[in-house]
């Protein structure tokens, strides 16, 4: 999900419940919203993680944040199997997904669940991947949802977080900000009626890790093989990393 919260309303309620409600509110404009902000780059980004993940014939995964289930579909087209969970606290975004689910037929593939990513409700070492796309920006707690993600996860299992970054070269970093600054809440203003949300994109985007940061995050829960990958000139990234096997 590539949307935030707003400042002046987020100290009126707990960051949780408000990012909930802006999802509700822009579930129905959602996915060409995001065609729009990232001019279709997500879906390529998308892509690209898919081939880093290699996702076989019989995997199971989780993938939190799911929105209107893009990426939830992905897997369960690599997967081929009835073992793919998508995972959101939106019940509008939810309702999105869940309509292209039947419509794509894969509904005997794909369960979804609204549920807290911050505290999963199911057993250790349940799932070969654990994914979270544009959504780890809108949680309360970044490192514990990585914590589930890793705790959920197969040893020797993946977590896999695709998130917008930060470019750090000019002039591009320039054209960027200036972009998320001046232009892109007046797009979600036009398109989708909603100014306010997407005019705090840039300031969280300053107030989440960028690339190498978030990289040190995956080390520091105890993930292995850590890989960071810079997309589209640092505009988005795609972070790995591996749950350590258990010897006896």
């Amino acid at each position: 999900m590539l949307l935030e919260r707003t400042t002046s309303e987020s100290k009126e309620k707990p960051k949780e419940q408000y990012v909930q409600s802006v999802f509700e509110s822009i579930a129905g404009k959602y996915d060409i919203m995001n065609d729009i902000l990232s001019f279709r780059r997500h879906k390529a980004w998308r892509k690209f993680a898919m081939r880093k993940m290699n996702v076989k014939s019989g995997d199971t995964a989780i993938d939190l944040c799911c929105g209107t289930c893009d990426w939830t579909l992905s897997l369960a087209e690599a997967s081929a199997t009835s073992n793919i969970v998508g995972l959101d606290f939106s019940p509008g975004m939810l309702e999105v997904g869940r309509s292209k689910i039947a419509k794509r037929q894969m509904n005997d593939r794909i369960t979804l669940v609204e549920g807290n990513a911050m505290n999963l409700e199911y057993e250790d070492n349940s799932f070969d991947y654990a994914t979270i796309g544009f959504g780890l920006r809108n949680v309360p707690d970044l490192k514990q949802v990585l914590e589930e993600m890793k705790r959920v996860v197969k040893p020797g299992g993946m977590v896999v977080c695709l998130e917008l970054s930060k470019p750090t070269r000019q002039p591009f970093k320039g054209v960027y900000f200036f972009y998320f600054q001046k232009i892109l809440p007046n797009l979600g203003k036009l398109f989708a009626s909603k100014y306010e949300q997407y005019k705090w994109l840039p300031e969280s985007l300053a107030l989440f890790p960028g690339r190498d940061e978030l990289a040190d995050v995956f080390r520091q829960i105890g993930l292995q093989q850590v890989e960071a990958y810079s997309l589209t000139a640092g505009i988005a990234a795609l972070h790995i990393g591996i749950k350590e096997n258990q010897h006896v």
